[in-house]
């Protein structure tokens, strides 16, 4: 079922690609061993029906537009949060146990239930993520939601 839930993502971030078209303001870039290596970084809040909030890290420059149009509100289209976790704290997410893989990350309008959890229950039931509960490590909050860019990370 997961495999499923993939093909649909990668589809609607596909057409999502095709929409959104606007540039993007500059972005900090994370530098790999070379200038051309560098990939832009930029940090968003999100949210849930909970309130807690919660730092996701993009690198990918169409999905960086994408988030930035939810937040300015300029399309309505997949304005929930998907990807995979990592069991560790990151930098950028202080507060956590947890962080999305930024590679993994993407948008959905719909998704299946068995990825939705609240981001404290995710906390608090970390050690049982990747078996029943949030298998393969991929996260959907159905609640989740950007409410800002985090500047100066």
């Amino acid at each position: 079922m997961p495999g499923i839930a993939r093909k649909i993502g990668i589809s609607l971030a596909a057409t999502a690609l095709a929409i959104v078209t606007a540039a993007a303001p500059a972005t900090a870039t994370r530098s790999g061993s070379t200038a051309r290596q560098a990939a832009p970084v930029a940090y968003f809040t999100m949210t849930d029906i909970t309130r807690q909030q919660f730092v996701i890290e993009l690198t990918d420059p169409a999905k960086i537009q994408h988030a930035r149009a939810l937040i300015r509100g300029e399309t309505p289209s997949r304005p929930h949060v998907v990807g995979r976790i990592q069991k560790s704290p990151a930098p950028y997410n202080p507060g956590w146990s947890y962080h999305y893989r930024p590679e993994t990350i993407d948008f959905f309008d719909v998704a299946i239930e068995v990825c939705d959890a609240t981001i404290p229950y995710v906390e608090d039931h970390l050690d049982e993520a990747g078996g029943a509960f949030l298998p393969g490590l991929v996260w959907c909050p159905w609640t989740s939601r950007l409410v800002s860019e985090v500047s100066g990370s």
